[in-house]
């Protein structure tokens, strides 16, 4: 028998991006957000939802850009601090000794040691509730070479991204494939069946 829990953000994993940003005076910082992910496949856009008093809010709005650096298993210890404390009292980057560089397409850095960078311009922004979701037009993706399989496709084993549990408040790393997409489901088709485009 399922309980009610009431209403909580509970939806399984989220993310953990940290979201890159240059403020008015060319500072760089990073915030890590759970509240995000793809939300259109053309244009190619990922939304990030970002409270309006947040440092890095300000700083979207005024440069129109911000990077996506994917934390992993590797430095979820950095991403987890990014989240606590402001940018507005310390230099996030070196207080972790991580390395921001200047993104090639947007005006925003990104985090060195990630192994996967999303560049985006801000393309809408909207007022929802407590928070501001910015919706990002992906600009390019930079992936470690040494992440990419033999026909350059990214490996999620070697990338190791860190996941999110909302309501635990506990990161998690990859569990095992389950397999392909748009394919493990095809057993259920029946000979008249074509594949719809929902």
């Amino acid at each position: 028998m399922k309980k009610s829990v009431g209403k909580q953000a509970l939806v399984y994993p989220t993310p953990v991006f940290l979201v890159g940003t240059y403020d008015e005076h060319g500072k760089a910082n990073i915030m890590t957000a759970a509240w995000g992910g793809i939300c259109s496949s053309e244009p190619l856009c990922i939304a990030v939802s970002v409270r309006p008093v947040r440092y890095t809010a300000d700083a979207i709005i005024k440069r129109k850009s911000f990077t996506i650096s994917l934390a992993t298993k590797s430095i979820i210890k950095q991403a987890d601090y990014a989240g606590i404390v402001s940018g507005r009292r310390v230099d996030k980057f070196s207080e972790l000794g991580l390395h921001a560089e200047r993104a090639e397409f947007v005006d925003a850095p990104f985090v060195q040691e990630s192994p996967v960078i999303i560049e985006c311009s801000l393309y809408k922004t909207i007022e929802l509730g407590v928070h501001t979701q910015f919706i990002g037009e992906v600009q390019d993706v930079k992936i470690n070479e040494e992440m990419l399989t033999a026909d350059g496709k990214p490996d999620i084993e070697k990338i190791s991204p860190a996941m999110f549990a909302p309501v635990a408040g506990l990161y998690y790393g990859l569990g095992e494939c389950l397999g392909k997409g748009f394919s493990i489901g095809k057993e259920f088709l029946k000979k008249d069946q074509g594949l719809d485009n929902l």
